[in-house]
């Protein structure tokens, strides 16, 4: 499909999932053109530029066309000398478990851009999950309650693997150096398109009002749906690739499946707003703080 500014979407899934054709993000790019591309964005919930080649300043820049750029993460070191970017290394951790990136703070990332620089020859594929079907897949006895629940979400718990080695340890202590809390609505509302998606993930560990038991039951019922085939694109890495995909509505996951070769992506993220669950409540701060040091987002 061609759009009005020039550039080709090819589906690479049947429920998320593009590439685009026809755009180079080293060039300058004009407001219609971001336009489109952030209406494609809404659409497909993760879209893939192949053959980029980026530097940080490029990738940088790109980025800051959706909004303004957080801090690499809130916890975790930025790239040295570039605050806004944080490397995703295979030698520090594999979060090798679906999640959405940083909800465990009020205002989690509008979107996240991802930069593949070093790639293993097989496997360190990216998963993204299209959390507004799995909304729609729900049984409509289902869906009314998860409309009702809100879930807390924290960092403090252990959700990539037990530690490799000694830098996997040190970034898994530095994740953790600092704890939030919050209450998201266990269904958001898109700020954009107005669509439901589950926003749960990894970091969502209980269930407001209900028990252990209780909550680690229904949040594995709604996260099954998250996970169907169907919902997910498999997205394979070349060395200059870039991917961007829209956090508010999607959860991913790196499978662990390469050994011990190398693997490198840069991640920028945009600031995001604070989740508006379907009775216009927002997500609220349970423990720790607004996190202003990471996002400047206010909403």
């Amino acid at each position: 499909m061609s759009t009005s500014t020039g550039f080709d979407i090819r589906r690479i899934g049947g429920r998320i999932g593009a590439e685009i054709l026809g755009v180079t993000l080293a060039d300058a790019i004009d407001p219609a053109l971001v336009s489109d591309l952030n209406s494609a964005l809404l659409e497909h919930k993760a879209l893939v530029f192949r053959d980029q080649h980026l530097d940080d300043a490029a990738q940088l820049r790109f980025a800051s066309l959706f909004g303004e750029l957080t801090a690499a993460h809130p916890t975790v070191p930025s790239v040295e000398g570039q605050p806004s970017i944080l490397p995703v290394d295979a030698e520090g951790t594999r979060a090798n478990r679906w999640h959405t990136d940083v909800t465990f703070v009020r205002t989690p990332p509008k979107l996240s851009t991802l930069r593949g620089i070093v790639v293993p020859p097989y496997g360190g594929n990216t998963l993204i999950a299209n959390t507004g079907a799995a909304y729609r897949d729900l049984p409509r006895p289902l869906r009314e309650l998860a409309d009702t629940l809100w879930a807390v979400h924290t960092n403090d718990y252990d959700y990539a693997a037990p530690p490799r080695n000694e830098k996997a340890a040190e970034h898994r202590k530095r994740f953790v150096s600092r704890k939030y809390r919050t209450a998201h609505p266990v269904v958001r509302v898109h700020p954009e398109s107005g669509e439901r998606g589950l926003f749960i993930g990894g970091f969502a560990q209980s269930l407001v009002g209900l028990g252990p038991s209780e909550s680690r039951d229904l949040l594995r019922i709604f996260q099954s749906y998250v996970i169907r085939p169907e919902n997910i694109v498999r997205i394979a890495w070349s060395p200059g690739d870039v991917v961007v995909f829209d956090n508010r509505i999607t959860q991913h996951y790196a499978p662990d499946d390469y050994g011990d070769l190398p693997r490198l992506l840069h991640r920028v993220t945009v600031a995001g707003d604070a989740p508006v669950g379907v009775d216009g409540e927002r997500s609220h701060v349970l423990e720790g703080d607004e996190a202003g040091h990471y996002t400047p987002a206010a909403a």
